[in-house]
């Protein structure tokens, strides 16, 4: 798993409740090549790496919230979203932003419910 790019912590539980930091589509500290598809893709790898950390998966995600620097990408970042989660569906909230740490494109943060 990367490190944080930031004074946070990537994943913390809070009761039943997995909370997972923004994910970008970073590998070793740098965003990946391929545009919104490849790092939309990326980012949910960088999601499941930080929730299997805590014994979850994709499937108990209950929400995300995900950002976007160009909101023109949807239709692509809605393809590489769905092949990430595969059946999976959790609530979502999807967002246009200025500007996303790291130069990326995509962001997506979760929040998980696996009870103890």
């Amino acid at each position: 798993m990367s490190k944080p790019v930031g004074p946070y912590t990537p994943v913390v539980r809070a009761g039943d409740w997995i909370i997972v930091s923004g994910q970008l589509g970073l590998v070793d500290g740098a965003i990946v090549a391929g545009g919104v598809a490849a790092q939309t893709a990326q980012a949910v790898v960088n999601l499941k790496a930080q929730l299997a950390s805590m014994g979850a998966s994709l499937s108990d995600i209950a929400k995300t919230t995900c950002f976007l620097t160009d909101m023109d990408t949807f239709p692509t970042f809605n393809e590489a979203y769905v092949a990430g989660f595969g059946e999976s569906r959790p609530a979502r909230s999807t967002i246009g932003v200025a500007a996303l740490p790291m130069g990326g494109n995509v962001e997506i943060e979760a929040w998980a419910y696996k009870p103890l």
